[in-house]
């Protein structure tokens, strides 16, 4: 049989705030445990929680860029389930009226751009976290985390595959960081992830028993943990059992899934509206300031730099993977035409990015500024420097040497381009060079790209590769 892959996911993003949603305790990773919880978060008898304001306007922010319809009023709810870290009881979230409502958000899965439906984003405190580590046999209770504001963000099952999955998370990811409403930081448990996968016969439009894949915080790990869940899934259906509807969680070190408990639906979390907290009202007024104050959303970014510098979509992509890449393309290139755009656009996608994965920087971290890049790219598109050394020149650029002008004037790497110089090499290496002269012109053009390179070297790399090149074919002329 034929299956179809069904998958939605839930997404927590840790807002940017610097206290917590409902108290006025730090939000800052790695503090000692149980030092960042304050009365508000442990639930003592008689205080009241206070809505952050920042919470709800990044949580505006999200909505906005998404085209999502803002309610006003939302309302927040108390979700009652038992677990150690969760000391009140219940967890202050929002279930009938959240404070976003649908939306849109466009991903590139392999060559073909799909959309994806959002059901809902709303507004939530996150629980404390258990220690099962170092405590022989015993677990440890940590608050800190307790309050800290959250926005959970659901998609529809709108996805078909792992790849596509991916594709949204990470397209999601690059969004909440590019309007400054999340750090992304998946290692400190900042944006992670809960998948619901299903399978179904292909051509049916009935959804299969999901199972949802619990804390996901890795692209890697949710496309290995989504991957491994379908095999298992049609396993299971092919060999004549029934999928039980569960949350599970994938085991990194095996590859595996495994049931953590049966899934719970909405009315067993006896949802109430929290009578601490009124109707949330966003007025006119602020939602028109938030949405004035929002950044040029990626795609506007992108349509500027392939209207104003040719670019590809491709490239362009690339360019606003984040905010701040987007920045420093457009510092490397103010006041520069299209055709220097898109070369400034090809080093940045090239040699710096290259470069700057493999030291595990980001681009705000770059050891060539965008002022030096322009300055390397200037003395190309001038003839100063060939490519090639362009890239000798970027390399003592990072090592700190100074800029392209400067290292250009000490190490003498300026081009040749003077027709008269080149032809006295070139008139050199033809005469060395008698065999592969005849092979050319017995027909075998490798031999062109051969004296090309011998003429190359014998000007040390500095002769200008096109003025060879017409040399060349001028004097091998029959």
């Amino acid at each position: 049989m034929q299956w179809e892959v069904v998958i939605g996911l839930e997404t927590h993003a840790q807002l940017s705030t610097v206290s917590k949603i409902f108290s006025g305790a730090s939000t800052v990773f790695g503090a000692e445990p149980n030092t960042q919880a304050c009365g508000v978060d442990i639930a003592l008898p008689g205080v009241l929680p206070v809505l952050n304001t920042g919470a709800v306007e990044r949580a505006i922010r999200f909505g906005l860029a998404v085209g999502a319809k803002i309610n006003s009023p939302s309302i927040f709810a108390r979700k009652n389930y038992f677990y150690p870290d969760l000391p009140k009881g219940y967890q202050i979230s929002q279930y009938e009226l959240p404070i976003v409502e649908g939306g849109t958000l466009t991903i590139q899965a392999g060559d073909a751009g799909k959309t994806v439906r959002l059901t809902r984003a709303h507004l939530e405190e996150d629980a404390g976290k258990s220690l099962h580590e170092d405590f022989q046999g015993r677990t440890g209770i940590d608050l800190n985390r307790a309050g800290t504001p959250l926005l959970e963000i659901v998609s529809e099952p709108d996805m078909r595959s792992a790849e596509e999955a991916v594709a949204y998370a990470k397209a999601l990811h690059a969004l909440v960081r590019w309007i400054d409403v999340c750090d992304g930081n998946m290692q400190e448990g900042s944006f992670r992830c809960d998948a619901n996968v299903s399978v179904r016969p292909a051509g049916s439009t009935t959804l299969g028993t999901r199972r949802e894949i619990k804390n996901l915080n890795s692209f890697r790990f949710l496309q290995q943990a989504i991957e491994y869940e379908v095999r298992w899934q049609i396993n299971e259906l092919e060999d004549g059992r029934a999928i039980q509807q569960a949350t599970v969680l994938f085991d990194p070190d095996s590859g595996e899934t495994r049931m953590m408990r049966t899934k719970e639906d909405a009315h067993d979390y006896r949802y109430f509206p929290d009578p601490d907290l009124l109707p949330l009202e966003v007025t006119a007024e602020r939602l028109e300031a938030v949405r004035a104050a929002m950044p040029p959303l990626p795609q506007a970014r992108q349509e500027k730099f392939c209207n104003e510098y040719g670019l590809t979509p491709y490239d362009a992509g690339l360019l606003t993977a984040s905010r701040e890449l987007a920045d420093y393309f457009e510092s490397v290139v103010a006041g520069a035409d299209a055709k220097a755009g898109k070369l400034c656009a090809n080093w940045i996608n090239g040699a710096l990015s290259a470069r700057l994965n493999e030291e595990g920087l980001e681009i705000t971290q770059s050891r060539v500024s965008a002022t030096q890049l322009r300055g390397l790219v200037d003395r190309i598109a001038d003839g100063t420097i060939s490519g090639k050394i362009a890239k000798d020149i970027f390399d003592a650029i990072w090592a700190g040497e100074g800029d392209a002008d400067a290292i250009i004037a000490a190490k003498g790497l300026k081009q040749i381009s003077d027709s008269g110089e080149i032809e006295k090499i070139v008139d050199q290496v033809l005469a060395a060079n008698a065999q592969q002269v005849a092979d050319f012109r017995a027909g075998k053009e490798k031999a062109f790209n051969s004296l090309v390179g011998q003429v190359m070297k014998a000007s040390r790399g500095k002769a200008n590769p096109q003025q060879v090149n017409d040399i060349l074919r001028r004097k091998l002329a029959p």
